[in-house]
Formats: structure tokens, C-alpha cells, sequence
């Protein structure tokens, strides 16, 4: 019995692990341009910190994510930080499945990949906070943002 449990506890662990990958490490990269169509109007990124996340409708983990991220976005709307659910889907199947599942934060289309290529998004979902000058500062699962660090881009000038 304790070696099934061990085991299920380890698969739990790696997918969750795998879910929220990239080929490498983006910290520090200073984003300069997003190269995505929005869904809608397009936000003003400049001197604003930003969650990008990087998802699909097809993903159970990412529709996990997607209400924890809509409570994020509430809590920290009125501070100035925007949320980018990144896609590689067309807006037709973004738009069917929003019936579904609220999204509340701004959906980006990146239908050919090359923002997630640009970043070697090896598994999603996969987050990134990224500093009021464009520089991520932290990366990896939608779930485990770190509030500090929320806090802390929020805070800085």
C-alpha cells in the first residue's frame, strides 16, 4: 500500500511538473513586443506589470487555472496588473469555451506559435510575471504565482 501511495504521489508530482515547463529559463528576458492578436481591445502594456499564461481549452490543468486566475485578476485589477491567457487556438473555440468557463482576464491568440516558440513553452499551462519594464521576474505554474512577487512588481516604480 505504501509503495502505490509513493508511486501516485510521484506521477502527481511529475505531470504536475511537466504541465509547466520550458525548454529554458526566461527569467530576466525583457519582453519587448508580445506578437499576439487579442481577443478584443488590446491592453496597454507599457510600464504595467503582467501575467502572461500560456494555455489551451483542450488542457484540463489549464481550465483548473482558469478561476484561480479570474480571483487574481479580481484582487489585482484596480492595482494595474493585466493577466494574457496566451492560446494557440482560433477565436471561434476560445469563444465556445468561454460559454463554459468564464475567463475574466484578456485572451491573446498566438494561432502560429511563435510567442510560445520565442519562450521554448514545453508545457502548459505555464505562467510569467513580468515587471512594469517588461522583464520576467518569475515563471511556472499558473497556480504556484507567488503573491510576493505579485506584490513586489505591483510595488516597484
Amino acid at each position: 500500500m505504501k509503495t502505490l501511495l509513493c508511486a501516485l504521489a510521484l506521477a502527481f508530482a511529475t505531470a504536475h511538473l511537466l504541465h509547466a515547463t520550458a525548454g529554458k529559463n526566461n527569467t530576466g528576458t525583457v519582453i519587448s513586443d508580445l506578437k499576439v492578436r487579442f481577443s478584443g481591445k488590446e491592453p496597454e502594456l507599457k510600464g504595467r506589470a503582467y501575467v502572461l499564461e500560456f494555455w489551451a481549452t483542450w488542457c484540463p490543468p489549464c481550465r483548473t487555472s482558469i478561476p484561480h486566475l479570474n480571483e487574481i485578476h479580481q484582487k489585482y485589477k484596480g492595482r494595474g496588473l493585466e493577466i494574457i491567457g496566451v492560446t494557440k487556438e482560433d477565436r471561434q473555440t476560445v469563444r465556445n469555451f468561454t460559454k463554459d468557463v468564464p475567463i475574466e482576464y484578456t485572451v491573446a491568440h498566438d494561432t502560429y506559435g511563435k510567442l510560445n516558440d520565442e519562450f521554448q513553452i514545453k508545457g502548459i499551462p505555464h505562467a510569467m510575471i513580468v515587471d512594469k519594464t517588461g522583464k520576467i521576474v518569475w515563471e511556472g505554474h499558473p497556480m504556484s504565482l507567488p503573491e510576493a512577487q505579485l506584490e513586489s512588481v505591483l510595488k516597484a516604480e
